[in-house]
């Protein structure tokens, strides 16, 4: 009979996460992530991914999934930038606030190995298709709805990146009750203020 193995992707991902980070992504074999992850096996591990690229992208279809049916629940006078803003709050809320260390590990790993951006870039483009198609389905044009989901990507990579890596205090340590209100914005929060910024930037063009 199989072992229960409770939580088995999660632990897999943070200890596929941590081993990178610590002896590097290619000296680290599957069945180093799956020991680690509590003593689980190749088997197991080969159950949730096709292979160690992917433990790092794991959840791809759920985020796809949370932005299309964001889009589709979006009010029907919604602008396309507005529908777009409230997928990236259903994409930012599915990231709960204990994953932003994992996700600045994550951000390290991928400024180092260029098979790791080329997967993130893949990522970003599927999660940019679904986008699009959720706002054509809305009856957006072509070139709009292509336009609002780059813009919407672009600006939740951003967002995630300052989640990840909060601007360093300006000023000494203050207790956690008077901490600067910008290091407790959420992923959501972080998205909003990039979509808007980039709304401007696009103003601004004339």
């Amino acid at each position: 009979m199989a072992r229960w193995e409770p939580n088995a992707r999660e632990r897999l991902v943070r200890a596929a996460v941590d081993l990178f980070t610590e002896q590097g992504y290619d000296a680290t074999t599957v069945t180093q992530i799956a020991e680690r992850a509590g003593g689980l096996t190749k088997t197991t591990f080969f159950r949730h991914f096709p292979d160690k690229r992917e433990v790092l992208f794991a959840g791809q279809e759920i985020h796809a999934r949370l932005l299309t049916e964001a889009l589709a629940a979006a009010p029907p006078d919604a602008t396309p930038l507005t529908a777009v803003a409230a997928a990236l709050d259903a994409l930012a809320d599915s990231f709960d606030d204990d994953r932003r260390e994992l996700g600045a590990k994550l951000m390290a790993l991928l400024a180092d190995n260029a098979e790791l951006q080329e997967r993130a870039a893949f990522k970003h483009a599927i999660l940019a298709a679904a986008i699009a198609d959720g706002l054509r389905e809305r009856g957006v044009a072509d070139r709009t709805a292509a336009l609002a989901a780059d813009m919407g990507m672009l600006a939740f990579d951003e967002a995630f990146a300052r989640w990840t890596h909060p601007a360093a205090p300006t000023t000494p340590v203050a207790p956690a009750d008077s901490a600067d209100p910008a290091d407790r914005r959420t992923l959501a929060d972080h998205a909003r203020q990039a979509l808007a910024e980039l709304r401007d930037a696009a103003t601004a063009l004339g």
